[in-house]
């Protein structure tokens, strides 16, 4: 059996379109891998999935040759965990980019479901993803807050002082960033910064409230 080249062209388009918008989520969050990562991946990961299905039909047929639809198939599920892996940055104890990385396996996913055509599946993986990209997060955080009360914000501005100096403004008094959220405000001047800290209690939220207060150029700092 082989695919008329109407229905490979709506395959990859689709499979463009469904990772793209997984992929704005990214983009709009300046991550690593954003807009373009995501589209190319659910893109080329729907191509692999056509050729391992429908990509040897030339040679079906011929003595001693057997087809197995999975192999290619595995291989990108393997695959793609390369390219995850290249979006998680570890700096100590903290990690950022495991969210991208999930993202960009999830569209990995949809890309093989739209080429299989398994349409509605991946429809509804894209729904599920971008529900918990989306609307997930603010509840993560208020759960966050609410669970783990060493979480402090600043707004500064990026023009007159980096994100490292207010790192290290923590170090120095010993405090440790468990994990931290950067958020470019739309001004594209300031930034946002929720940090989570590794010590708990009121004293450390204080201490680290007054620390990121003497930076200069960070204009608010509070607790979450």
């Amino acid at each position: 059996m082989t695919l008329a080249w109407t229905e490979i062209a709506e395959r990859l388009v689709t499979a463009t379109v469904l990772t793209s918008l997984v992929g704005l989520d990214r983009e709009r969050r300046e991550s690593s891998a954003g807009l373009r990562t995501h589209a190319l991946v659910g893109m080329s990961a729907c191509l692999l999935m056509i050729v391992s299905a429908f990509g040897f039909a030339d040679v079906l047929g011929t003595s001693a040759v057997v087809l197995d639809p999975s192999r290619i198939a595995a291989q990108v599920v393997t695959g793609i965990g390369f390219l995850g892996a290249g979006t998680i940055i570890a700096h100590g104890s903290l990690i950022r980019g495991l969210t991208t990385a999930a993202s960009v396996w999830s569209v990995a996913a949809i890309g093989m479901a739209v080429g299989g055509g398994m349409y509605w599946a991946a429809l509804i993986a894209t729904v599920v993803s971008l529900v918990l990209l989306v609307i997930m997060r603010p509840l993560e955080r208020r759960l966050d807050r609410r669970w783990r009360k060493q979480t402090v914000t600043a707004l500064y501005d990026a023009n007159a002082v980096s994100l490292d100096c207010v790192l290290d403004a923590l170090h120095k008094i010993n405090l440790h960033v468990l994990q931290l959220n950067v958020e470019k405000q739309s001004d594209g001047i300031h930034h946002q910064v929720e940090i989570k800290l590794e010590e708990c209690g009121e004293a450390a939220l204080q201490s680290a409230l007054q620390a990121m207060a003497r930076v200069d150029g960070v204009q608010s700092a509070t607790s979450g």
